[in-house]
């Protein structure tokens, strides 16, 4: 079944306990949090320390997605904090298979991220040692991008490629996930949706439950 996952970087900073109750009260049980270094994308956000008391609280299924270089240095760190998954980009190492191991070695599951210029391919070879995908459909860096509609062309392919396996790793989405970009999407396939401002932390009427339920409509 397909999942809704709530973009904690795009909720209001100021008021996190009031937005996590919020998003719990919605039906959201899963977080997409995002971790960025300033060098492999332009923007800084979420430290250990912001995201330790949020995982401690067993609420939510936790995501660390890390738009770092370097990624070993940051599993070693953000491993301390024990998310469920920890997704790395397979553009910022040339070992993924280390990176892989490291993070199952702490107890972690492990995923890969893919930009959109890169040859979903790429990833083909560490599918079977993979629990999660992360497909981004814009760059990654900053909310309220356009939605990169050649990306799904990678989504099929990926599809394929898992089609038959024993052992299949979640696709997650994650880039102006909203009802219309989701309803492209879930005609190849997707596990995990991810929301942010486009289509959850916005001033546009409805509650978070409102909008949950309208986004779990499409992807249903």
């Amino acid at each position: 079944m397909s999942k809704v996952v709530a973009s904690i970087m795009c909720a209001d900073q100021l008021n996190l306990a009031q937005e996590l109750a919020d998003l719990t009260a919605s039906g959201i049980d899963w977080l997409h949090c995002d971790v960025m270094d300033g060098v492999f994308v332009n923007n800084l956000a979420m430290g250990p320390y912001v995201l330790e008391p949020i995982i401690e609280t067993k609420r939510f299924t936790t995501d660390v997605h890390l738009a770092c270089v370097d990624p070993a240095k940051y599993v070693k760190m953000f491993a301390a904090v024990k998310p469920d998954y920890l997704t790395f980009h397979v553009e910022t190492t040339d070992d993924p298979q280390a990176v892989i191991d490291q993070i199952h070695q702490a107890g972690i599951k492990a995923g890969i991220a893919v930009s959109p210029e890169t040859p979903v391919e790429k990833i083909f070879p560490y599918l079977d040692q993979l629990e999660l995908v992360l497909m981004m459909t814009v760059n990654p860096g900053f909310a309220g991008q356009a939605f990169q509609t050649a990306v799904l062309d990678k989504i099929e392919r990926l599809n394929q490629e898992l089609a038959g396996k024993s052992r299949r790793p979640l696709i997650e989405v994650d880039g102006n996930i909203n009802c219309e970009t989701s309803e492209a999407i879930s005609q190849f396939g997707a596990d995990l949706y991810v929301v942010g401002t486009s289509a959850l932390f916005n001033d546009r009427p409805g509650t978070y439950r409102d909008k949950v339920l309208a986004m779990e409509e499409v992807i249903q």
